[in-house]
């Protein structure tokens, strides 16, 4: 799969980019909420003009009544601040709505991440609420909240 947007590539992960990608996760700026991640399988590699920048991934809930799919992201630290994450997101997205048929995604930042959360609000995601102590910090090891934002396929900008 390769899915182009205005300056990024998402394609699938290779071998070939793990080390590129276990550096980016190392950094502390992604490492404080990424934590150690055993495998990048089924991660698709974010690049701009062809260097792996980061990646993207997805889930796919598909029974019929509950069907959607959630989405997650990291970024190298010197990619952060310049819209590529929105980008991404939103190259993802379209790609889960129009070829996937989703009505309806999902993304759950830390509730203390502001930049994530203006990052997926651009693509037109809306908070749902927040999910107390979901997640165990990688760093203290103590549990943080989550915030649930949503986006319906109409709302997708």
């Amino acid at each position: 799969m390769k899915l182009e947007g205005p300056r990024l590539t998402l394609r699938e992960a290779v071998q070939a980019d793990e080390p590129r990608l276990r550096a980016i996760v190392a950094t502390p700026e992604v490492a404080r909420w990424w934590g150690e991640v055993d495998d990048f399988d089924g991660m698709l590699a974010v690049t701009l003009d062809g260097e792996v920048i980061g990646a993207v991934q997805y889930d796919e809930e598909d029974d019929p009544q509950y069907r959607h799919a959630g989405i997650d992201i990291f970024l190298a630290p010197e990619h952060h601040g310049r819209g590529y994450g929105s980008e991404a997101v939103r190259t993802l997205a379209r790609w889960l709505i129009g070829e996937r048929g989703h009505h309806r995604l999902t993304i759950d930042p830390a509730a203390h991440n502001a930049a994530a959360i203006r990052a997926y609000e651009k693509v037109g995601f809306r908070r749902v609420g927040v999910m107390r102590a979901y997640e165990r910090d990688p760093a203290t090891g103590v549990f943080h909240d989550g915030l649930l934002m949503d986006l319906l396929a109409g709302e997708l900008t």
